[in-house]
């Protein structure tokens, strides 16, 4: 009997999680020199290669994906006035959702306190930070160079970044770095755009071409997927086993803050959204997504699982390329729903344990802060950390630096979660957009 490949991904999660518990324990009983732990570690670097490969073969296609579908989709509106309209309504969505995401992580920070104990700052958790970063420093030493470089740049600098992104001085240089999406949908929304000027002869023939190479991208996406299950154990094995379960345990106030409002937001905010703004089935949409979410989750990178996101929108949903070959590539670069309330729980977390006192002014500018960084900085690796560093370092909380190196230890999981939720969000986007365009949306099939 086949399997849905959604449940085949779910039983690799269990497996490998299993899995790796498994050779966690077994470790522990092995000495240091032993062909037992050198077996080990072997079966995580094997586990840890394959999963490479999966995550840079869903990258290598991300650039020919963005280009075929963007020039494809937007060459069938009826030149830029469609085009404006389109764009107002999917960045008038993005506003709204990620701002809702940011006033519930404010909320809920304040009403849990997860740094306080007793009404008093958490001395077992600053103590944590403190060992931690002494611990754990070297690992991840190339993050914390990258935050630090980046933590004295203002707001203003940050919107400025984003418009040179807009821009780039070389469309080739740009494709060629995963990182710097937004100026190659930017490229491409124009030289869409040109081509509805181009007199018809011309202009359909074009259209049609980047049709075709987008309907064989889509093929190549599929057949990537074939190896989700396999690779997604391969992922998440690595996670599992070098996890830190005694700083897990401290901070578990904390864990549950975060995926608690991220849980709210994806399951409450973001299906109201759906259901007030669209009349659309909360559920339905859920379901045309849940191999999307669990490769996102997998994963944790919205633009990896773009190819994904895109497949399971146009064909489980039945959002028109028109529509999901806009909002979907731009969501990927400056929607981040979970990375926006994340960063307003991390910073909010950071300031209870060293006992600063925010007032609902400086509140408000931490909120403003993670509205326009997790924008601003989308385009640099490990962007959500470097914009909590910014926003610790201007708020002028201090031991930034012992608490951002704490918080990059215990990051993965969270990372995972954030990252499902940003993906959800740009699929909700999608999904309402097109229906406020007409389209009828959840064609009658089973989804994979």
């Amino acid at each position: 009997m086949k399997h849905a490949q959604h449940w085949t991904i779910i039983i690799a999660l269990i497996l490998s999680a299993v899995t790796a518990i498994t050779l966690k324990t077994l470790s522990g009983n092995l000495e240091p020199d032993s062909s037992g732990l050198t077996f080990i570690y072997g079966v995580i670097d094997i586990a840890r290669f394959v999963g490479e490969l999966f995550i840079r073969a869903l990258k290598m296609i991300i650039v020919p994906l963005i280009v075929t579908s963007v020039v494809a989709g937007i060459s069938t509106l009826r030149g830029v006035d469609g085009f404006a309209r389109l764009g107002m309504k999917t960045v008038g969505f993005y506003i709204l959702s990620t701002t809702l995401a940011i006033l519930l992580g404010l909320s809920l920070v304040n009403l849990i306190a997860p740094g306080l104990e007793n009404g008093q700052p958490s001395e077992l958790i600053k103590e944590a930070f403190t060992s931690e970063a002494a611990t754990t420093g070297d690992k991840f030493s190339e993050k914390i160079a990258l935050a630090e470089a980046n933590s004295n740049r203002s707001g203003a600098d940050l919107i400025k970044n984003l418009f040179r992104q807009m821009f780039p001085p070389n469309i080739v240089e740009a494709a060629a770095n995963n990182g710097q999406m937004l100026g190659l949908i930017v490229f491409s929304v124009l030289l869409a755009l040109a081509i509805t000027k181009l007199p018809d002869n011309k202009g359909s023939h074009i259209s049609d071409t980047f049709t075709a190479l987008n309907d064989a991208v889509i093929i190549i996406t599929q057949w990537i997927m074939k190896t989700a299950p396999l690779c997604v154990y391969a992922l998440i094995l690595p996670v599992v086993y070098e996890s830190g379960g005694e700083l897990f345990l401290k901070l578990g106030k904390y864990f549950f803050t975060v995926l608690a409002a991220l849980a709210i937001h994806l399951f409450i905010i973001l299906p109201a959204l759906l259901y007030f703004m669209a009349g659309i089935n909360p559920l339905k949409h859920f379901r045309a997504m849940r191999t999307t979410l669990l490769t996102a989750f997998s994963t944790a990178s919205s633009s990896a699982t773009l190819p994904l996101t895109m497949r399971s929108i146009q064909e489980n949903a039945g959002v028109s390329k028109k529509v999901s070959s806009f909002t979907v590539p731009l969501g990927a670069t400056v929607n981040m729903d979970g990375t926006a309330l994340y960063e307003c729980i991390a910073v909010m977390f950071v300031a209870q344990v060293m006992g600063v006192e925010l007032s609902m002014a400086a509140q408000l500018g931490v909120v403003v802060a993670a509205l326009l960084t997790s924008v601003g900085v989308a385009g640099i690796p490990s962007a959500s950390l470097v914009a909590i560093m910014l926003i610790l370092k201007s708020s002028n909380i201090p031991g930034a630096e012992t608490a951002f190196v704490a918080l990059l230890a215990v990051d993965r999981p969270l990372d995972m979660s954030r990252t499902a939720v940003n993906v959800f969000g740009d699929s909700c986007a999608a999904v309402v957009v097109a229906k406020s365009e007409g389209e009828s949306l959840y064609p009658s099939k089973s989804y994979s």
